[in-house]
């Protein structure tokens, strides 16, 4: 494990600066966009958002040939999904329609429920660099995406064996360098981690712990699911009765409410909401 650490520094030590936006969050902020609209109940705006996706697509498949690296890699796949999801909601399905809309209804219900037991209210907002900034642990100035995603990617890249064990081969357990359980292997967990600091992929579990463990604080995520309130902790362990501590990180997550993209907000204190409604009201 020492080599692997010490090849992990050796690669990624910290240069003088965090790096500056990452040309490609633009184009994933795009694709982001464009999934949502296909939820939309406007036909005509469905329609033009798959084309548009079927167009990133192509482009995408393009760069794949020219350049065949990790990030163009990344950035077709997500393109393939994209299009699979664009045939099948571009032609118009009322009863996928309905269904969908149910969910999101009941999502947002159960959400907002949730938060009103704990006096807090959703701020559409980048949740985590929201959140650090609002309980003072970043400055307002360096909260930020790229601030976030590389305090995610260095504490990952620090401690590869808190995470490589679960964490799943892109490709599967065939896939080449691929663990025998169909783990990520080493070299793909690199990939993994630099994925996290240079585009807009964004995962789950892992990356929110990471992130609980860099700024050494408690994150409640809230959702529509069982538990309600899912606790990550520094240590690792969740402690019982802590859910309404204010000295935490709080953000929701969506399946539905925005789309067909998995979603995160942060969740502002009702009195601080208000007191921000007074002085513009």
């Amino acid at each position: 494990m020492g080599s692997k650490k010490n090849k992990l520094k050796k690669v990624f030590s910290p240069q003088s600066k965090s790096p500056p936006p990452p040309p490609l969050a633009q184009d994933d902020d795009l694709m982001d966009d464009l999934l949502a609209q296909l939820d939309s109940r406007d036909q005509a705006v469905r329609q033009e958002s798959a084309n548009v996706i079927r167009e990133v697509q192509h482009t995408a498949e393009e760069q794949v040939y020219r350049q065949q690296d990790s990030k163009s890699r990344y950035q077709a796949r997500q393109a393939r999904k994209a299009a699979t999801l664009a045939e099948a909601y571009s032609a118009g399905d009322p009863e996928a329609d309905a269904r969908l809309e149910r969910e999101a209804k009941e999502e947002e219900k159960n959400i907002k429920r949730i938060c009103d037991e704990l006096g807090v209210q959703m701020f559409e907002a980048r949740a985590f660099w929201d959140q650090l900034a609002l309980l003072s642990i970043l400055p307002s100035k360096d909260a930020n995406y790229a601030t976030v995603r590389l305090a995610a990617c260095n504490y990952m890249y620090s401690h590869p064996d808190d995470f490589l064990p679960f964490l799943p081969s892109a490709d599967g357990e065939d896939g080449p360098g691929a663990q025998n359980a169909g783990l990520m292997s080493f070299k793909e967990y690199e990939r993994y981690c630099q994925s996290i600091r240079d585009t807009a992929m964004w995962g789950g579990e892992p990356e929110i712990l990471a992130l609980s463990r860099a700024f050494n604080v408690p994150i409640h995520v809230v959702q529509s699911g069982t538990p309600p309130v899912v606790v990550h902790n520094p240590t690792g362990t969740p402690l019982d009765g802590d859910i309404r501590d204010t000295r935490v990180v709080r953000i929701s997550y969506h399946r539905r409410m925005y789309g067909l993209g998995e979603h995160y907000n942060s969740l502002r204190p009702k009195s601080l909401s208000q007191s921000i409604q007074n002085v513009f009201s």
